[in-house]
């Protein structure tokens, strides 16, 4: 079954929630997290989600059931997934082992309009690819479209609760008696995606003008998914788009909300593993202290703001504003760009090639490799070693033989080392994340 590889199973949940003092861990905040168990489910096959009440609007969190409701779920005539749905690949940059694979749904497309479907993904992928970081790293994902013919088009609740419609996802708006509150069945969801080469996110974008969504994320796959996340939007609204690039921030940059609840209070942890969250409220050792005093692409600068993370004092986030606290915003902050940066490496690589490092290579045979598409490759810095030494003249050779590189002799280990120097990356710690290496040993 295709499925995530092992290397890229540490994704965060996105839910949050109101807790109480008897419920709070006693050690680091994970990014967005409820105290959940640990597959992200509640009791009787429910998952917390996040949305928004509106384009702009306030964030909020919900408990929802996993599968339709009954009455949805009777409509539905299509009782299982095809065989064999279609999958078309937007773009494929890589080896599924080394990207990051965006599978694309939608729901309430009847046969006769994947046309449309195809359209209204590519106009949601041109909205969240235009964000940055996502601009510059689009390279490293593959993205693949998966048809989800629906037996009627639109979906349920659109434009009111009593509407009922026979779809492939069975998506419905009003869930759990809210109206902005996209739903689906997730086993359905599961059943398409799992037919792309690989999944480790999905959008499943709804035939609907009415605003809405949610971000659906699992610290482990729902039952036979290999996907870790999952974020609904209706295709019609122009804002509905930022909820999905909203949802990957905390999956792939694990990174927190940064708005609050009023009456939260003050932060019950000693700390956050977020890097857009700290409990410090002292400049020059906040964890991001390198990027102080400058001017932020929120239209902020970058500090110090008490609140995020849920609660009101005792905390605190990188700028007055960004789109991990507000739909309002279109940008991610430096601090965020910088941890996606990080996350798109993490489970991504910027260097790849067809020579399986497994093997031994002859002194005269070509080795090449590939760098990945990112930011139109001038940030990635490609060395070339023989047994730890480097081999100044061969930088950025996307091709060479171990003779060329001085190694004629059977033993010698031939490296090739990619790192990626963005101007966006501060840290070093990051900056090393960023970094991959292949090797290969001569016989």
């Amino acid at each position: 079954m295709p499925g995530i590889r092992s290397a890229r199973t540490r994704w965060i949940t996105s839910v949050g929630a109101v807790v109480t003092a008897a419920a709070l861990l006693a050690g680091a905040h994970t990014a967005g997290a409820a105290p959940v168990p640990a597959d992200g489910r509640g009791a009787g096959g429910t998952h917390e989600v996040e949305y928004f009440d509106g384009p702009g609007g306030k964030p909020r969190h919900k408990t929802v059931p996993a599968e339709a409701p009954a009455g949805i779920a009777r409509h539905r005539t299509s009782v299982a997934a095809p065989a064999a749905a279609a999958v078309t690949p937007v773009q494929e940059t890589g080896p599924v082992s080394g990207r990051l694979d965006l599978v694309i749904m939608g729901d309430g497309y009847t046969a006769a309009q994947q046309a449309d479907f195809r359209a209204d993904a590519q106009a949601t992928l041109d909205h969240v690819f235009a964000i940055e970081p996502y601009a510059s790293y689009r390279g490293l994902f593959n993205i693949w479209l998966v048809d989800t013919a629906s037996a009627e088009s639109g979906v349920s609740g659109d434009p009111t609760a009593g509407v009922v419609r026979d779809t492939a996802l069975s998506s419905y708006f009003f869930c759990e008696d809210t109206e902005r509150l996209l739903c689906l069945d997730t086993s359905r969801v599961t059943a398409y995606a799992n037919q792309a080469p690989a999944s480790d996110i999905v959008f499943v974008i709804a035939n609907s003008t009415k605003y809405g969504g949610a971000g659906y994320s699992f610290p482990t796959p729902p039952d036979g998914a290999s996907y870790h996340g999952v974020a609904t939007m209706s295709s019609d609204n122009p804002q509905s788009y930022l909820i999905g690039a909203h949802e990957l921030g905390h999956s792939i940059g694990n990174l927190a909300d940064e708005y609050q609840y009023a009456g939260f209070g003050a932060y019950p942890y000693p700390a956050s593993d977020s890097f857009n969250i700290s409990v410090t409220p002292q400049l020059g050792t906040s964890k991001w202290y390198r990027w102080l005093g400058e001017q932020d692409p929120t239209g902020s600068v970058i500090g110090a703001y008490e609140g995020g993370d849920y609660y009101e004092t005792g905390v605190y986030r990188p700028t007055s504003t960004s789109l991990m606290r507000t739909l309002a915003s279109t940008e991610f902050n430096h601090v965020g760009r910088e941890a996606m940066i990080k996350g798109f490496y993490t489970y991504a690589d910027g260097l790849t090639s067809t020579v399986p490092t497994g093997t031994r290579v002859r002194p005269g045979q070509k080795i090449g490799v590939r760098l990945a598409p990112v930011a139109g490759l001038s940030g990635l810095k490609l060395t070339w070693y023989v047994d730890g030494k480097q081999v100044t003249r061969a930088t950025g050779a996307l091709s060479v033989t171990p003779a060329q590189l001085g190694a004629p002799r059977s033993g010698q280990r031939v490296t090739a080392t990619v790192t990626d120097t963005t101007a966006a990356v501060r840290d070093p710690a990051v900056r090393a994340a960023t970094s991959n290496s292949l090797t290969w040993q001569v016989r």
